[in-house]
């Protein structure tokens, strides 16, 4: 008698017990002794499409907005309009948030720091990035990036997932699925949420921007604590030793594939791969983390934070050795960016906190050899408005969120160092030329992995459900390599 459990079956997982994985089975035995492929995370049949430039992803999140004109958008007209309303011709009637909506006018606000010009392509950057300027041949800055979220729980559920709905797959869970990963010590996508500095405005943090949504559960991040233990309850409890350990797994494992046996639920094959996962965990995770063995050269490098977990320099060197280890994606959500007023004071310490270790990540993975294949991408969920939210003075202003255009950077795998990509108008509040959108900029990232973003998609509730979403979306070829 069939269990009344199977019928539940529906056909991808019917096909997953039966020819499908059988295929599985014999691609990972082909695959077991391959440097290229990790029998616990087999990319998918087929992928990548073409060759990647880039084996590997960081992502530096700056979590609420930085703002482009006080960082990278360079705009010294601004100066001769300072507290001048607005224009109505470049407003244009675009939507407002709530935050601003209401004023009675909108005054301009010229960045008060200073810009200077570094490096051999001559990229213009604010004195709050003295460090990051020294890698700006390295980096592809693109200063059109707009997205359709105007708030921060849309627009970082967006820039993560491709959609303001939630219970989509993040980005990292995309890239974990359709390509799995290099080792089988660690998990393919590890999320990492360092400290920020106080005073700063901290939007909240969901576990959507990192969660799998309708893909099998062992593609969600693994959040790394950025205090204490790594990962909780690494050591095991008094009395009992790795192969007491070893032991109940081999038990459990085998009532659990008796469990899906019998009702089919993937859900099971998941919690069999992160009980797996976790045992593995408590060997490569101390190693991980011990950082004695780096070079004074390296832990210089990133500055004397490197040495204080949970600090952005800790994290960012972090990274560097995850994805050293064979991890195929690793996300930094640095909170604070969302600077509505007295923002030179609190973008000033956001700025202090992340440009040393953002330099530093790029020039250890250059001098490591790892830059060619690692992307590094650094960005928000949106920009800031030219105009002064609340009272405005030479030395004091904020900006309300501004989705039209915003900077991002990428590095290294397959990104053109020292190039600039898109022009804003003069009050850097619409793109002139050159547009990109967010969903661009996930084909882009997708297309240096080889993945074509258009032959990507997996089938939930009827639809064939992409990363970049159902609208045109282009790779950035003029930032490409």
């Amino acid at each position: 008698m069939i269990p009344e459990a199977q019928f539940a079956l529906n056909r991808r997982q019917f096909l997953g017990q039966t020819g499908l994985g059988l295929g599985g089975v014999a691609l990972s035995y082909l695959t077991v002794n391959s440097l290229s492929a990790s029998p616990v995370h087999p990319a998918l049949p087929g992928l990548p499409h073409a060759a990647p430039r880039a084996k590997s992803v960081i992502y530096l999140h700056m979590n609420g907005g930085p703002s482009q004109l006080d960082t990278w958008d360079y705009k010294p007209g601004l100066m001769e309009h300072f507290g001048k309303d607005l224009p109505q011709e470049i407003r244009k009637g675009q939507r407002l948030s709530t935050m601003t909506s209401g004023q009675a006018n909108f005054p301009v606000a010229p960045s008060k720091y200073k810009f200077t010009q570094h490096g051999q392509c001559g990229r213009w950057v604010s004195e709050l990035l003295p460090h990051t300027a020294t890698i700006v041949d390295e980096i592809a800055l693109i200063t059109t990036v707009r997205t359709n979220a105007i708030n921060h729980d849309p627009a970082c559920t967006f820039v993560m997932t491709g959609s303001e709905i939630a219970g989509r797959p993040s980005l990292g869970s995309w890239i974990s699925y359709g390509l799995g990963a290099d080792t089988t010590d660690l998990p393919a996508f590890v999320a990492l949420m360092p400290r920020f500095p106080n005073g700063s405005n901290g939007q909240a943090l969901y576990s959507r921007l990192w969660g799998p949504g309708f893909l099998p559960g062992k593609h969600a991040g693994v959040v790394l604590r950025s205090t204490g233990d790594p990962v909780l309850y690494i050591d095991n409890p008094p009395g009992v030793t790795r192969d007491d350990r070893r032991a109940m797994l081999d038990t459990l494992g085998k009532l659990n594939a008796r469990s899906f046996a019998s009702v089919g639920d993937p859900d099971i094959q998941t919690r069999i791969a992160q009980y797996e996962m976790s045992f593995r965990l408590q060997a490569s995770v101390p190693e991980l983390a011990d950082i004695s063995k780096e070079s004074k050269a390296t832990l210089d490098l990133y500055g004397p934070e490197a040495k204080n977990p949970g600090s952005f320099a800790s994290s960012a060197l972090l990274a560097r050795r995850l994805v050293e280890r064979g991890v195929r994606v690793v996300q930094i959500m640095h909170r604070g960016w969302d600077s509505h007023g007295n923002l030179p004071s609190e973008l000033g310490n956001q700025c202090r906190d992340t440009d040393q270790g953002c330099a530093a990540l790029i020039q250890d993975l250059k001098q490591r050899g790892m830059l060619d294949d690692t992307l590094v991408i650094w960005g928000g969920e949106f920009g800031r408005t030219v105009y002064s939210q609340g009272k405005l003075t030479k030395e004091s202003y904020g900006r309300d969120h501004h989705p039209r255009n915003f900077c991002m950077w990428m590095a290294g795998g397959g990104v053109k160092g020292g190039v600039v990509h898109g022009e804003t108008d003069d009050f850097s509040y619409s793109p002139i030329e050159n547009p990109v959108h967010v969903n661009d900029i996930n084909a882009t990232i997708l297309h240096c992995l080889g993945i074509d973003h258009e032959r990507f998609s997996v089938r939930h509730q009827g639809l064939d459900m992409r990363l970049t979403g159902v609208e045109k979306a282009n790779p950035v070829t003029a930032i490409l390599s």
